[in-house]
């Protein structure tokens, strides 16, 4: 009976000790995850005659996978977001036209490095290339245009990063760069800084 008794003491301790232990084996900011993230979003377009800008909300979804190696994290990541912002110029052409520029969804796909500053806290660095749905109308009085395109460039960006017990939550700025699209004298770009809460699995 005692050595029954003995057994299943044992037995119980190592239940109860299992998911200390497999907690203490889980490495950080390792694995697969998801977010929802929320932010600014500014729109800028410089055109031959000057520059214009205006802001708005950011908002979508994040998708990722990060391998810790030795402290060094590497990442690869997806997102999918829209904006409120849009942006209009005046006399591009002629006096009293307008042209305006209204983003759609932005497609992003890159990397990131990074590393831990203390223990649960993670700084990183990311760039990849990202592809952004932008609806176009131009009005010179007369008139009207509409058209959309999707144009290419690429992301750069830094962030701060923080896991807890599986969930995450992170807040980084990202720059974008989408060149002179079509050669029209019209360069956009964008500045955002986007706040992230999800989970690693």
């Amino acid at each position: 009976m005692k050595k029954i008794i003995a057994a299943s003491a044992l037995a119980l301790a190592a239940i109860a000790a299992a998911p200390v232990m497999a907690q203490e084996a889980s490495i950080p900011f390792d694995g697969p995850y998801v977010a929802v993230l929320g932010g600014y979003d500014k729109i800028r377009v410089d055109t031959p005659i000057g520059a214009g800008s205006d802001d708005g909300f950011l908002y979508g979804g994040v998708l990722g996978f990060d391998k810790n190696i030795n402290g060094l994290v590497l990442g690869l990541e997806g997102e999918a977001t829209g904006s409120t912002t849009k942006e209009s110029v005046r006399d591009l052409f002629v006096a009293g036209d307008r042209a305006t520029v209204k983003p759609g969804r932005d497609l992003y796909a890159g990397v990131r490095i990074g590393g831990e500053i203390t223990p649960g806290v993670l700084v990183y660095a990311k760039g990849g290339y990202t592809n952004a749905r932008v609806k176009v109308s131009y009005d010179d009085g007369v008139d009207v245009l509409r058209d959309g395109t999707n144009l290419d460039g690429y992301r750069l960006g830094a962030g701060i990063e923080t896991n807890i017990s599986g969930f995450l939550a992170r807040v980084e700025y990202r720059f974008s760069d989408y060149g002179n699209p079509e050669g029209l004298g019209l360069r956009p770009d964008r500045h955002q800084v986007a706040a992230m809460v999800g989970y690693r699995f």
